[in-house]
Formats: C-alpha cells, structure tokens, sequence
C-alpha cells in the first residue's frame, strides 16, 4: 500500500500537507480554490432536478475493504462514488473519529491488544447493552496503536485480507484525505457524515454536534463543497440547522428506522414519537421543517414478503416527496444473504452477486429515488447509471 492509505512504524497518519503533497505527487496538484459548491451542482439538485440518483459508499466500499478506513474511502472514490460516508464518535480526548458504533470490538484489533485488556466494559447506548472496548475510553493516540478488520470475514473474506493495513481515522483525516482525492480525480466529491449516539456523547461530556460544526468550519473543502448531514436521532439535526442555517452546500438527513421504536434522544427524554410516526404524511411534513432529506431503510420503501421476495412498494417515497423531502435510502449489501429472493442466484448465502445487486438496486430506482447507499459504489454506479 502507499503512503496514503497505510500507516508507518510511528502509528501516525500523513498529515494535512502530506495529503496534499501525496495527491500532487500521484498526478493531481491541488488548485487553490478546486471546487466552488453551488445550487446547480449536480450533488446538490433539488429533488425535481436531479439528473441521476446519488451513490453513496455506505463507510466507504465496505464490502471489499474494512470499513471507515483510508483504503475503503479510496476505493469508493476510485469506483464512482458521488459521496463517502464517515460515521462519527467521539474519543476520550474528544476528537471526532470514524467508526460506526462506539464499540471497537468488531472493527479493530483491540481485542488482540494485551495493553487494552483492562479496558474492557459494558455500556448501554442507544437502549442497548454492549460489551467490548469503547472509544469514549480511549485517547486519538491510544486509537492510532488500532488497525482496522473486516467485521463480516466470512462473507466478505477478500476484504478481510487488509486486516491490519488502516489505522482509525479522525474526522479531519477524512476531510483532508477527500479533498486531495477530489484534486486527483478532477471532480467534486462530496462528504455525508453521520452523527452518531448523539445523546450518548452527550452524556459522558462529549457532545458532538459543537465539534463538529467547528471541524467543518476549519476546512476550506467542507466549506465549499456538499455536505450531507445524518442523524437518526432528531434534536441534533434541529441543532445542527439552528447553528448552520441553510446553505448551499449542506443537506440535513433524517435517518429513520421502522415501527414504533423511538430515536434515542426521543426516548431518552420521555417522548412518545415513533419511527413509524414520523414516516407518516404529517410526519413528514414535521421532518421538512428542519431536514433536507428522509432517509428510510429499503424495506420500508419495497417490503418483503414471507418468501422473501419484494412484494409491492408503499407509499413512503410518494409521501415523502410531496413534502417536499428528497428521498435516500441505505441500504443496498451485494452479497446473497442480503438480497430479496427475487435476485439471489445459485450460490451460498456468503457469495457475492454483483447481477442480482445491480438488478435490485434497478427495481429501488424505479421508485424515482435521489439517492441511496451501497457497500459497493461501482454497482452502485452501474446501476445508477443505467
């Protein structure tokens, strides 16, 4: 691997200029003002304009790297991908860093790492149990000594090769490394964040939302070019909007989930609305208040039925869009195990199927979507570009 993606024998990754040298030196020079962001970009088009729906890497291409890493970023990158997607938690030094969950245990080594042992806990976060190494209870530097591995081995085992080769990343290590990849490939390449156990963080005194407007405000790249802001939890979003206004550049995500299950800060504070409420047409109408985007998972959109095959689509993306909501949905897997019925083919439940993803992918898009993640952007991009 490069410099770019892999770690050295200090457990440091490249610095902001050392990303910017290394793209310059690969065969892009990174322009003084690269991008400008505007309303007419094709990564930022109304819901009535889009040219082609978005491709999001669902934290990065995660089914052929480890995820939330430098290679599966540039991989996604490499492959098409209109946006990558790093989740964000937060460390005990209160540096934003990439990772789906608070709990390292199936992402990184940890585990592995006798100095650790004793770091060993349970928590609840988001109404759930967990056991395992948590990174509130660790230092970004402490982190850095981490390597990232595949968190499904036995069906992605091509991906668990680059076991050990990426370190954790923080939040501006993403932005830094994006922004050198878009000078190399000469084109926009957008950032959809997601905010992750907000009202966690919060609890143990490390709110992300302030850290994160001020991470976005220190860099000229996020400044000027799309950003798509996810939560599934509600009051974070409406921060977020308080303190951001409505720019050109930024869209606000609301994440859903299905039935009658409660955001985490919803629950926490005693309320009563529900996933399944907000997912009605004056639910909808209450999320384009304060959000861009209504982001269901793709069962809530074509559902299945006891044979596991798609049974006939609700009514969700029509609601959405007459409230004036672009709809994204998350999330499209290309292994069988993850696919409708309709389009798994004669292999194990473990084999990839780049056929039946694409043609699932396809049946979703009919739906007239805006966007929607992948673990693989170049299916991705085939089928949205077909």
């Amino acid at each position: 691997m490069n410099g770019l993606f892999a770690s050295g024998g200090t457990g440091r990754v490249l610095s902001r200029r050392g990303f910017i040298t290394a793209a310059a030196a690969v065969g892009g020079a990174l322009a003084a003002s690269p991008f400008a962001a505007s309303a007419a970009s094709p990564l930022l088009a109304a819901p009535s304009g889009a040219a082609r729906p978005l491709v999001f890497a669902h934290r990065g291409a995660s089914a052929l790297r480890p995820e939330h890493t430098l290679g599966a970023y540039a991989k996604a990158i490499a492959d098409g991908a209109d946006y990558i997607e790093p989740d964000l938690v937060c460390t005990k030094d209160g540096v934003l860093v990439a990772r789906h969950e608070a709990n390292l245990s199936e992402t990184t080594d940890v585990a592995r790492r006798p100095e650790f042992a004793g770091r060993r806990a349970r928590k609840t976060i988001d109404g759930e149990t967990h056991e395992g190494w948590f990174v509130d209870d660790f230092t970004l530097a402490e982190l850095k000594k981490l390597r990232a591995i595949e968190r499904i081995p036995q069906s992605r085992p091509g991906s668990a090769e680059f076991d050990g080769m990426f370190q954790v990343v923080s939040f501006e290590e993403v932005i830094d490394f994006v922004a050198a990849q878009a000078a190399i490939a000469g084109r926009v390449i957008g950032l959809v964040p997601e905010l992750k156990s907000s009202t966690y963080f919060a609890s143990v005194g490390l709110k992300l939302e302030d850290r994160f407007i001020a991470t976005l405000a220190e860099h000229e790249y996020t400044r000027r070019n799309p950003v798509e802001i996810q939560s599934f939890e509600v009051a974070n979003l409406k921060y977020v909007r308080e303190k951001l206004g409505r720019r050109a550049n930024l869209r606000l995500m609301q994440l859903v989930g299905v039935g009658p299950r409660k955001p985490s800060d919803v629950a926490a504070a005693g309320g009563s609305l529900t996933y399944e409420q907000m997912s009605t047409p004056a639910g909808l109408r209450e999320i384009a208040a304060y959000a861009d985007v209504f982001a269901p998972p793709t069962r809530a959109l074509i559902p299945l039925k006891a044979d596991g095959k798609l049974a006939e689509p609700t009514s969700l993306t029509a609601d959405a869009k007459a409230a004036g909501l672009r709809v994204e949905t998350w999330t499209f897997r290309p292994e069988n195990r993850f696919l409708a019925a309709d389009f798994r083919d004669g292999g194990s439940e473990h084999a990839r199927n780049p056929a039946g993803s694409v043609a699932e992918m396809r049946r979703y898009l009919k739906l007239g979507l805006d966007g929607f993640f992948t673990d693989d952007p170049a299916l991705g991009r085939l089928a949205a570009d077909s």
